[in-house]
């Protein structure tokens, strides 16, 4: 039993050195895993800490790289005159949430350094500090009010309607755009400077915005396909939306406005940089010398195919991107000129059709159409050089059937012709009546110089000389205009015209 007892005893004591031996291996093993625990946190300290100075680095070192791509910097500061508080707005800011930002990021991975692991851990222990909680929140505090005391100051500089008493026409321009999927309908004011109202259960195939054809103000409205604008001159923008939300988008100019259906909006600013002025500003930076179109070497350097452009700011569909205008800033005179190349929606597709409420009437409108149509074509007139270029059609003036005798409507163009050779007394003019070929050769040389001589009387009664006219002919049917073999032809051969003669060769 004793040698029984003395075996057990020494078996366990095999089984405990054998179990020791273990122990201490695995503890071995445990401290080598805490060391490389220790060395991988360490490393990643590290790392960290260079990561942080590469990516601030790399930050500061591509928004210098990118700076003359990005709108208020390099070429792109703002083209209106409300756009430096926009832009200065973002770079204040900017300053101060920079500084928050290196701030905020350097502690970040310091920190990660810092408290990385190690051997002997100890914990800090800091005290509540009044005057760091002050601190700390009191200079936020102070630095968002002044923030946001700016932005207001902006926002209400910015948002202000026209001032009172400011003329429309003379002291700003008013246009409208109406946004749709997937395009802008826009609408300018014609001479009267002023835009019609709409009403939209009037919309319609030959009615796009719904303009109200009883209201005379829509009478000179024009629907052209580009925004012209004059440099320097306040532009009210009325803005709304047929069908979902657009959003009103012109990023040079610093103008954004939501167009939301059934509740119309509004922007006032000024642009004061023409498109020209922007092309050239754009040629003095090399980026923008390079071809515009990155498959054709041959293409126009980007600066001279450079255009502002309206957008629309809201994901409205998949046709979104269609919604681009091109937007041309220009000086006044050519501003006038462009006007002047447009025409009313209303005369050119609504006149005398069965959508015309005026139908058969005359109107104000087309009154003063024909009268700008008759300035411009005698201003061409007097500076012509051939005769051919000096022929001036009175298109308006019309005779009673087989008659010399003017119709009521002719004395509108005839008070004109008054008007003008009133205006300009070196003005000579022959005045040439013409025919088609209908009916006897004869007959029509003698009506032709009847009704020519019906404009000359009408002429002298209102106070112009015979002596302004070189000569007062009828061609019958030997000048066709064009051929006489349609009805619209014939029309067009039965003219009465002014060929324009002058003593002084000074134009209009």
């Amino acid at each position: 039993m004793t040698a029984l007892i003395i075996f057990i005893c020494l078996v366990m004591l095999g089984i405990i050195v054998v179990q020791i031996s273990r122990v201490r291996e695995i503890s071995a093993a445990m401290r080598g895993e805490e060391q490389a625990s220790i060395n991988s946190t360490n490393r990643n300290g590290w790392g960290l800490l260079v990561f942080m100075v590469v990516f601030l680095i790399g930050t500061v070192v591509s928004a210098i790289y990118y700076k003359d791509s990005m709108l208020g910097y390099g070429p792109w500061e703002a083209s209106s005159a409300h756009g430096h508080l926009i832009d200065d707005g973002i770079a204040i800011t900017l300053f101060f949430t920079g500084i928050v930002f290196v701030l905020t990021h350097i502690l970040l991975f310091w920190f990660a350094y810092r408290y990385r692991k190690t051997k002997s851990p100890k914990a800090d222990f800091i005290s509540h500090d009044n005057k760091l909680e002050v601190i700390w929140t009191l200079i936020p505090a102070v630095v968002m009010t002044g923030l946001v005391v700016s932005g207001l100051d902006a926002w209400n500089t910015i948002m202000a309607d026209v001032p009172d008493g400011a003329v429309l026409g003379q002291d700003y321009t008013e246009i409208e755009a109406t946004g749709y999927q997937f395009a802008w309908d826009l609408r300018y004011p014609g001479a009267d400077n002023l835009i019609g109202t709409k009403n939209f259960r009037m919309i319609s195939a030959t009615n796009p915005l719904g303009q109200d054809w009883s209201d005379a103000k829509n009478h000179d409205d024009m629907l052209p396909g580009e925004i012209v604008l004059p440099v320097g001159k306040p532009v009210r923008v009325r803005i709304t939306s047929k069908d979902v939300l657009h959003n009103f988008y012109l990023p040079h100019f610093r103008v954004k406005m939501d167009a939301v259906p059934g509740m119309p909006t509004y922007f006032v600013f000024t642009p004061i940089i023409t498109t020209d002025s922007m092309r050239n500003r754009l040629s003095e930076y090399p980026d923008y010398q390079v071809p515009s179109d990155p498959e054709d070497p041959e293409s126009e350097p980007r600066w001279k195919a450079f255009n502002y452009e309206l957008a629309c700011a809201e994901l409205c569909g998949t046709g979104h991107n269609s919604m681009r205008r091109i937007v041309k800033i220009v000086d006044e005179a050519e501003y006038q000129k462009w006007l002047s190349e447009q025409s009313s929606y209303y005369l050119s597709n609504i006149r005398n059709t069965d959508a015309d409420p005026y139908k058969g009437q005359v109107i104000a409108a087309e009154l003063s159409q024909q009268k700008r149509e008759l300035t411009t074509a005698m201003q061409y007139a007097m500076s012509g050089v051939d005769s051919l270029d000096r022929v001036v059609r009175l298109r308006n003036i019309s005779y009673e059937t087989g008659s010399a005798n003017l119709t009521a409507i002719s004395s509108y163009e005839l008070s004109n012709v008054v008007e003008i050779l009133q205006q300009y007394p070196d003005i000579r003019v022959e005045i040439a009546g013409h025919t088609d070929n209908t009916g006897d050769p004869q007959s029509n040389m003698a009506l032709s110089e009847a009704r020519a001589m019906s404009v000359s009387n009408y002429l002298t009664s209102k106070g112009i000389s015979s002596s302004r006219f070189t000569a007062v002919r009828g061609y019958g049917s030997t000048r066709e205009a064009t051929s006489n073999d349609t009805e619209e032809g014939r029309a067009e051969n039965r003219r009465t015209e002014f060929i324009v003669a002058l003593t002084n060769q000074e134009a209009l």
